[in-house]
């Protein structure tokens, strides 16, 4: 008799902290943090557990924001980090990262202590953040970017790292690096794509009413991102569905009970606002969740099971329709 495989195990939760100093930017630590926590809010109503604990920690117990609000209660830094961890740094207002201050040589001291591995403990820089990991020596022969005023400050805090200009984020791990401000959030949604699928990301994005951005030198929006750039409320319905669950027999009655209109109403929605028609949809998304599946190690059979098509025939069909490179056994 077959034995049912086990069920896995629940992801770990990643401990996610932001190193506040005084004047911290608030958009830098607030926009990524409210993209963690909806990302947490969006798994938890799939019945999934939380992926990120958001702590706040500084070397200070409280300080004021670059805004002027009081920012309170805030942790110290502390002596060990669990793992895994994400080390958030952020910018402060200026043409330059000041350093000479007491609060700023406590975190470079602190700073200097830690060991970044890939998936174990990981540095994200925001803005000028990317100033403070250099002095601290973390970014020597990383491809790093930081906001277009502070490129030349980056180079001269580490002539060994590789600054990248014009570039909305920079990922070479363990070190992810953004150009500021409203990158941060660009790049903290990259960072949940690759830690809870696309379409938590795409979630998040379209609940923080996100016209989602990459550089022209980044991949390819994936098909859980490229149709997502509109307000409409019931096509979101609809794609958040279809998401989820790509295996389901999604046909065009059951995405319209969806979206609580007509078939003929959500073919219209689809064309207008995400420029594809809803069953073309369907496909994209099946074949983006089949080279999930593919690169994850399941064979063809596995992947087209798990990905909602009837067979290893119809994805190789679907797979040389759209013109993907490679073939479902050997993919490029």
């Amino acid at each position: 008799m077959s034995r049912l495989p086990s069920a896995a195990p629940d992801p770990v939760t990643i401990q996610v902290l932001f190193v506040l100093l005084p004047d911290s930017l608030a958009l830098d630590w607030a926009g990524a943090a409210e993209a963690l926590r909806l990302a947490n809010q969006a798994l938890q109503s799939q019945g999934k557990p939380a992926r990120f604990e958001l702590r706040f920690v500084g070397p200070l117990s409280q300080t004021v924001s670059s805004v002027g609000l009081m920012l309170c209660g805030l942790e110290p830094l502390p002596a060990v980090l669990r793992e895994p961890s994400w080390v958030v740094l952020v910018g402060q207002p200026g043409t330059t990262m000041p350093m000479s201050s007491e609060a700023t040589q406590a975190v470079l001291h602190w700073l200097r202590g830690l060991t970044l591995q890939p998936q174990r403990l990981e540095l994200v820089t925001i803005c000028a953040g990317a100033v403070l990991a250099a002095h601290a020596g973390l970014l020597t022969r990383r491809h790093v970017t930081t906001h277009h005023h502070h490129l030349a400050e980056l180079q001269a805090a580490d002539v060994g790292c590789h600054v990248v200009e014009n570039r909305v984020f920079v990922a070479d791990a363990p070190v992810y690096s953004s150009a500021g401000v409203t990158t941060g959030i660009d790049l903290t949604l990259a960072r949940i794509a690759q830690t809870c699928g696309e379409a938590i990301a795409a979630q998040v994005a379209q609940t923080m009413v996100l016209a989602l951005r990459r550089s022209g030198q980044d991949p390819e929006l994936s098909p859980f991102l490229a149709y997502r750039n509109h307000l409409h409320p019931a096509l979101h319905r609809v794609q958040d569905a279809v998401s989820s669950q790509p295996a389901a027999d999604w046909h065009l009655a059951s995405m319209a009970a969806v979206a609580c209109t007509s078939s003929r109403h959500v073919t219209r929605l689809f064309m207008a606002h995400a420029q594809i028609a809803p069953l073309q949809y369907v496909r994209r998304i099946r074949l983006a969740m089949a080279q999930t599946a593919l690169k994850a190690g399941h064979s063809v059979t596995q992947a087209a099971v798990l990905s909602g098509f009837g067979s290893d025939t119809q994805l190789r069909r679907a797979w040389h329709q759209l013109g993907l490179p490679g073939t479902p056994s050997h993919p490029e």
